[in-house]
C-alpha cells in the first residue's frame, strides 16, 4: 500500500500540539549568574500560534520542561492548555483528547527529541523540525525545512491553515 502525502492529513486537523524547548526554541538555553534558564522564540512562531487560536484551532502544549515565562509567553498569545513539567506526555495527552473529543487522527503534534516519540506515535500527523533527533525524523510524517525555534512551527501551522484556507496571509493589498 502507497503512503498518504503529509499534505492528505492537513485539512482534517483540528488541534496543533507543540512541544517547547528544541520546538518553539532552538533547545540552547542560557543560564544567568542566578541560575535563571533564559530560552529565545521566533516572533513568527507566535504570530501562527496567535492566528491558529484567533482561526479557533485547537492549541495545546505539552513540555517537559517548567519554565514559567514560556508559559506567560504562550497565554499571552492565547493558548490556554499548557502542560510544562510533563514527566510522561501520554498522561497530558490523553486529558487533553477527553477534555475536549479529541479524534488522534485529527491532531498534529510536532516534537524534536526521545521524550516525544511516545506521543508522536499517537497522533494522525506527527511533524518535526529539521534539526530533530534521527529517532524522531524516523516517526514523522512531516520533516519542516526549519530548524526549531527558526520557524518550524510558523511552518506546519501555514500549511495546515492554507490548506483550510484560513491563512491571514490570503489577502489582497488594497491601494484605494
Amino acid at each position: 500500500m502507497e503512503e498518504k502525502s503529509y499534505k492528505e492529513y492537513l485539512e482534517h486537523i483540528t488541534t496543533l500540539i507543540f512541544d517547547v524547548d528544541g520546538v518553539l526554541t532552538d533547545g540552547t538555553i542560557s543560564v544567568t549568574s542566578t541560575g535563571e534558564m533564559l530560552r529565545s522564540m521566533n516572533i513568527k512562531d507566535g504570530y501562527a500560534l496567535k492566528t491558529a487560536v484567533d482561526q479557533g484551532f485547537n492549541i495545546c502544549i505539552i513540555s517537559g520542561g517548567s519554565n514559567e515565562g514560556v508559559r506567560i509567553r504562550l497565554a499571552g498569545l492565547g493558548i490556554t492548555d499548557i502542560y510544562l513539567g510533563a514527566q510522561n506526555k501520554i498522561e497530558q495527552l490523553n486529558e487533553y483528547f477527553e477534555k475536549y473529543t479529541i479524534k488522534s487522527e485529527n491532531v498534529l503534534y510536532m516534537g524534536d527529541d526521545i521524550p516525544d516519540y511516545p506521543v508522536m506515535a499517537l497522533v494522525g500527523l506527527p511533524c518535526c523540525p529539521q534539526d530533530a533527533v534521527p529517532e524522531i525524523k524516523n516517526i514523522s510524517k512531516y520533516v519542516s525545512h526549519k530548524k526549531g525555534g527558526k520557524g518550524a512551527v510558523r511552518d506546519v501551522i501555514e500549511q495546515v491553515l492554507k490548506v483550510q484556507g484560513k491563512w491571514n496571509g490570503n489577502f489582497k493589498a488594497n491601494y484605494d
